[in-house]
């Protein structure tokens, strides 16, 4: 025996006796094990077999049939059901990644030099859109404020000045030069005060703020800052003292009740996804949950490292167990519940990567590779391989394959 043969009695060996090649499961259908009992005892356990896909050539063993004696029959229990259509859901598997939006993220940060003078708020506090959150007190805060008082002394002198040379001027009594150029140093004075005004808005100050200052006319250098957005501080970088200025980042706030998760999806699987898609997300963190979200964007770049393309699905937190920086994994829901042929999955077995099952044929059962699609409720969808209303064998297709394999391996020790 050469060292060709040895190899393909060992691997035949080794599926024989692992046991779990193929799928057993519960009794789907009727039992034809009564069916068969008029064959033969000496009938021979596979047919057109010589020549097909043997000594290590791969499973290539389509259309073979496996017969079992009188004997065998009463100690195998076979059992089949039908080929049918059924609803069955095609996913796509991905692995991606939690992201807080960008639009319900912020990072507070100050433009101008400052001195951290109060911190309003707590890491792990909520809060609101305009809620106060850090009080500063900056040199440039003092000096846009004493601009914008000595801008309103200017444009009330201004004004008052104004209203005297047109009373002059409408009696006769003044000259057009002293009204014109009065007029104009009005002028003046309302674009300096509004100047002013547009520093102060720049520094941080809002419109009611502005106009609280213009009646209480207090020279503070301290400037409170408030929240754009309503979220969660999830981090606070400073503390009471510190200097900071636009480099720094002072505190970040995000909202976590929506979430992104980013997946890449390979070149191959781009033309099925589509906008608004149903996505089931699960995280090491929750075994056995599923959090469902829809897929909002599909990125417009195809990455040429890995030939992959980012797809963003957005999920509600409503309970907030998700977390920014979780890892995911996702299936994407690629159609809606349409029907498809289906077998059960306790009919399909595998060997050497490919799928099979057993069909009940001439007092035999012959074997047909299938290819599979989706797996849902325990039944595979069948692309190709088989027929609806076609038999599959459910249980004792196990048996059925250790007896084409035992005759395989007898076989390879004759030659």
């Amino acid at each position: 025996m050469n060292m060709k043969k040895i190899v393909v009695i060992l691997m035949v060996l080794a599926v024989i006796f692992a046991g779990t090649a193929c799928k057993r499961g519960q009794p789907t259908g009727k039992n034809i094990s009564q069916e068969n009992r008029s064959a033969s005892s000496t009938t021979p356990a596979t047919e057109n077999f010589r020549g097909r896909g043997r000594h290590g050539q791969g499973w290539r063993w389509q259309g073979e049939k496996v017969r079992l004696a009188d004997k065998e029959k009463e100690v195998v229990r076979i059992e089949t059901a039908p080929v049918i259509l059924k609803n069955i859901q095609s996913q796509l598997t991905a692995n991606g990644k939690i992201f807080a939006p960008n639009n319900r993220t912020c990072v507070i940060s100050y433009a101008f030099p400052a001195r951290v003078s109060r911190i309003i708020v707590r890491v792990g506090e909520w809060v609101n859109e305009g809620s106060p959150l850090i009080a500063l007190q900056s040199e440039e805060v003092g000096k846009s404020r004493a601009e914008f008082f000595r801008a309103q002394a200017d444009l009330e002198l201004a004004q008052a000045n104004y209203e005297r040379q047109k009373r002059l001027y409408e009696r006769g009594a003044g000259a057009q030069k002293d009204f014109l150029a009065a007029e104009a140093e009005l002028k003046v004075a309302r674009a300096n005060l509004e100047a002013c005004e547009k520093k102060l808005h720049l520094l941080g100050f809002s419109e009611e703020e502005i106009k609280k200052m213009s009646s209480t006319h207090q020279i503070n250098p301290v400037i409170t800052l408030y929240s754009p957005i309503k979220g969660k501080v999830v981090e606070i970088k400073v503390v009471p003292g510190e200097m900071v200025d636009q480099a720094k980042d002072m505190m970040v706030i995000v909202d976590p009740r929506v979430l992104w998760v980013d997946a890449e999806i390979f070149e191959k699987d781009i033309a099925r996804i589509r906008p608004g898609q149903k996505v089931e997300i699960s995280v090491p963190a929750y075994p056995g949950r599923t959090f469902v979200g829809r897929i909002s964007y599909i990125g417009d770049v195809l990455k040429e490292e890995t030939r992959t393309i980012t797809v963003r699905t957005e999920v509600e937190n409503k309970n907030l167990d998700l977390k920014p920086g979780m890892f995911a994994t996702l299936k994407i829901n690629l159609n809606s519940d349409r029907k498809v042929l289906a077998v059960p999955e306790a009919a399909v077995c595998d060997q050497q990567g490919e799928k099979f099952v057993f069909v009940p044929r001439d007092e035999g059962f012959e074997l047909r590779k299938v290819e599979l699609g989706a797996k849902q409720d325990g039944f595979y969808e069948v692309v190709s391989g088989v027929k609806e209303g076609e038999l599959v064998v459910t249980t004792g297709s196990f048996q059925l394959k250790s007896k084409l394999l035992e005759s395989v391996l007898k076989e390879a020790i004759h030659d």
